[in-house]
């Protein structure tokens, strides 16, 4: 029998809203990592996405932020060019992402709504 390898989650600028990490995180199947320029606890690895270290971002399947400044966007988008993971990013209410040439797709969940690539 083949044992199904977990899924690798980034959250890119956590800060102090930890929810939807706390939910992934206690889910079976799933690792993920918090990461942020200004850690709030020593649980966060601090990292600054505009020089990246990047082997903190291989292997990954799927990078999220929640609400990060628009001036991060492209940057998000480099992280998934590491390693070809899955982005999604959720900006700030009637925000726009900022991501140049590159088109994400938006979807739309019950309230939210999240760009992803």
């Amino acid at each position: 029998m083949c044992e199904k390898r977990p899924v690798n989650i980034a959250e890119i600028g956590i800060g102090k809203f930890t929810q939807v990490y706390d939910f992934l995180n206690s889910q079976d199947g799933i690792n993920v990592i918090k990461i942020d320029i200004n850690p709030a606890d020593e649980d966060v690895i601090k990292d600054d996405i505009t020089n990246p270290t990047e082997s903190l971002y291989e292997n990954l399947d799927i990078i999220y932020s929640i609400r990060p400044p628009s001036e991060i966007h492209p940057y998000l988008i480099r992280l998934k060019d590491l390693n070809n993971a899955k982005i999604i990013i959720k900006p700030l209410f009637n925000e726009d992402v900022n991501t140049g040439p590159i088109k994400m797709k938006l979807k739309n969940y019950k309230k939210a709504s999240f760009y992803i690539l």
